[in-house]
């Protein structure tokens, strides 16, 4: 893999070299800085197309808030890591002492992966215990480059093959035609959607900028470059260091070694398994042993992928789950046994029940009162298929069970209402259908792992989501703001109807009660308007 490296002064390597374990890699931690600063230099990611150590000397260094400039001074010219590894020599006795797998998660680092593919993100992202902050593609362009080419990544599969060439000639047309799709949009949006003199300029700005980018993004193809932040434990990181030596992808297993590496210097005593032969590398073999074997048995299934527009299937449910929901409710505020619970529940009428589950519920006065752990009760499992843009976002949901399908162009690809109306649709269906075609050769030469970096974000994605009611709650809740996306609003929409007239769940959608199902033409503009008052405040 080739990654581009940031040039820094000798002034600015020396500043840098007190706070990230390297300025010359994609993968680094963060260190010595209070845990408020890399909080908000994470934060900072979704929004911006620098790099986290650029967006620090640029915007933090020297801002007087941060401390940042006593820590370096304090630190003078000493090595940041010693008194780190004085720490690790005790640390380590006591883990091996204790032999517990809980004291891994006990102590944790902010890593930064940049310069990763949007299929890597996706691998990164996997593990439910840790916290994630990804460069979106709503706030900033991505025709600008990154050093000499256009900000996407080449696999080593591809890299080494005769495809290279066109791969690389394919990807740079996907990138110029979202640079002409993104700008026209801008500038449709200018003309339809005029600045209002009460609204700062930035706030209007800002407005557009997010319309227009998530109308092209569709353009963007999987090798599309982002950046992620990570805060996780030692025992999470062990995890997905696994995951990623076990990978089919060549990119997910050398940016595993990377980011071993690194972690090494900050939580070393919590990475001593990873790569031992008994222990990380016998898990990581059995996990692809067992990948590979059901991929076996899964080709032997009859049948081929249809295009589909879109489309969101119930296909699993407690068809007593209200009666269920009613019983859980009682049980922490009750001694008797959770049997002799149920069964006075179901003696009893709908309208006690119903009363039951309304008392659960309680006065919600915004979205972020959450019924209890009662509603963890009764489960959902829906079968969707929507634009890899839209599950870029529902993916985020970890907490509940999600599964998905390689990217590929065979479900069809959804165009935005606004591309056709702009009058970009035929430039639109062109990439898609060279995509399509450049898809099944590399699929054909190299396999349907490597095909996926090819896929736009327009191309549909076959996922499943199985979720208690109380993350249907979360998810439907706020994937239907105003300020989401229309596609995966449209999802959330489904979801909720489908929970009222499929399973029947009535009393649960209708507790739902900011499901917004409001028009919205700038998605965006309340959001902006109450940042700036924020700002300015």
């Amino acid at each position: 893999m080739q990654y581009f490296r940031e040039p820094f002064s000798p002034e600015e390597t020396q500043i840098l070299d007190r706070f990230f374990t390297n300025t010359d890699l994609p993968v680094f931690a963060l260190i010595n800085l209070p845990e408020v600063v890399k909080g908000a230099l994470f934060a900072r990611y979704s929004r911006t197309s620098k790099s986290i150590r650029r967006l620090f000397l640029d915007e933090f260094v020297q801002d007087a808030d941060t401390g940042i400039a006593g820590i370096a001074d304090r630190l003078g010219a000493d090595d940041p890591l010693v008194n780190m590894r004085k720490a690790e020599g005790l640390y380590q006795r006591v883990f091996f002492e204790y032999g517990d797998d809980s004291v891994a998660q006990l102590g944790g680092t902010h890593l930064a992966c940049e310069q990763a593919s949007n299929l890597l993100t996706k691998v990164l992202e996997w593990g439910r215990l840790a916290a994630y902050l990804e460069q979106s593609t709503r706030y900033i362009y991505y025709d600008a480059p990154i050093g000499d080419r256009y900000r996407y990544q080449t696999p080593p599969e591809i890299a080494s093959s005769d495809l290279h060439a066109d791969y690389l000639a394919h990807m740079d047309s996907l990138f110029e035609t979202y640079g002409r799709v993104v700008a026209g949009m801008r500038e449709i949006y200018e003309r339809r959607f005029p600045h209002d003199p009460a609204d700062p300029p930035s706030v209007w700005k800002a407005t557009i900028r997010a319309k227009a980018c998530d109308a092209a993004r569709g353009l963007l193809p999987a090798s599309t470059m982002s950046n992620v932040g990570i805060y996780a434990t030692g025992q999470a990181y062990e995890m997905a260091l696994l995951r990623m030596m076990a990978s089919p992808l060549g990119e997910a297993r050398e940016y595993g070694g990377m980011m071993l590496g690194e972690l090494r210097k900050v939580i070393p005593s919590f990475l001593t398994r990873v790569d031992r032969p008994d222990r990380g590398v016998v898990t990581a073999e059995y996990m692809e042993n067992n990948r590979t074997a059901m991929e076996m048995l899964a080709a032997q299934l009859e049948g081929s992928p249809e295009p589909v527009d879109w489309s969101v299937t119930l296909t699993d449910w407690d068809s007593d789950g209200e009666v269920d929901l009613a019983a859980a409710a009682l049980y922490a505020a009750t001694d008797l046994a959770d049997a002799e619970i149920q069964r006075q529940v179901r003696a009893m009428s709908d309208d006690q029940r119903s009363e039951l589950i309304a008392a659960l519920i309680g006065e919600r006065t915004n979205r972020r009162h959450k019924p209890s752990r009662a509603m963890e009760r009764v489960g959902y499992r829906f079968d969707i298929v929507c634009d890899f843009a839209a599950f870029r976002d529902l993916q985020r949901h970890r907490m509940l069970t999600m599964e998905w399908q390689r990217l590929s162009t065979r479900l069809g690809f959804h165009t935005p209402d606004d591309i056709a109306e702009a009058g970009f649709e035929s430039e639109w269906a062109d990439m898609m259908r060279t995509s399509a075609a450049f898809y099944e050769r590399v699929n054909d030469e190299l396999g349907a792992d490597v095909a996926q970096y090819v896929v736009p974000f327009a191309a549909n994605i076959r996922f499943m989501m199985e979720m208690n009611a109380r993350e249907a709650f979360h998810l439907i809740e706020l994937r239907s703001q105003p300020q989401g996306h229309p596609t995966y609003r449209r999802v959330a929409h489904e979801m909720h109807r489908q929970i009222r007239d499929v399973a029947g769940h009535t009393a649960i959608a209708d507790a739902m009660s900011f499901v917004d199902y409001s028009d919205i033409d700038l998605e965006r503009l309340d959001a902006e308007r109450r940042s700036a008052a924020r700002r300015s405040s």
